[in-house]
């Protein structure tokens, strides 16, 4: 599972990035729909069982466990 592990893991990655991106921008309909994808990336990633704060050379540690 490590390459679908790390697609959910930079989907997260961007939505935070967006999150932050929107707050610095002052812009909060940004900030909603950016906030918006970062709960159903973590909703995604949580709900497979992958921790979205690992980093990609954990992978095979993910796999084993």
């Amino acid at each position: 599972m490590g390459g679908f592990a790390e697609s959910v893991r930079e989907r997260v990655r961007a939505a935070r990035a967006a999150v932050e991106a929107a707050r610095a921008a002052d812009d909060a309909y940004a900030l909603a729909v950016a906030e918006d994808e970062l709960d159903d990336a973590l909703r995604i990633a949580h709900g497979i069982g992958i921790d979205p704060d690992r980093g990609a050379g954990d992978a095979s540690q993910e796999a084993s466990e």
